[in-house]
């Protein structure tokens, strides 16, 4: 059974940080890409990073460029999201994400509010 539990949201100050934590269980970890998505109320998901197998594999959405490094811990599992100079547009409810055979799993997601 896929697992994706996100963790590390909260609220922050602009301009702080935030590391954002994907937990995977359930499939072949080291042999799949893994996304960030947010989302806020209204709007679509929208990509915000993806990591390949090879950790110098990654995406960053126009948006966030810059202020994002994605990457991934095959031995634990784990994908991270280090987020710097957050700006209250940044808030929304983060998602990790991966395709697996054919299917999307969606982890439960984590709220990030930036505001002072």
């Amino acid at each position: 059974q896929v697992q994706l539990v996100e963790s590390g949201g909260g609220l922050v100050q602009p301009g702080g940080s935030l590391r954002l934590s994907c937990a995977v269980s359930g499939f072949a970890f080291s042999y799949l890409p893994i996304a960030w998505f947010r989302q806020t109320p209204g709007k679509a998901r929208e990509l915000v990073a993806a990591i390949g197998t090879g950790a110098d594999t990654t995406t960053y959405a126009d948006s966030m460029k810059g202020r994002l490094i994605i990457s991934r811990d095959n031995d634990k599992r784990m994908v991270y999201l280090q987020m710097n100079s957050l700006k209250p547009d940044d808030t929304a409810v983060y998602y990790c994400n991966v395709d697996y055979l054919g299917r999307k799993y969606w982890g439960q997601g984590t709220q990030v509010t930036v505001s002072s």
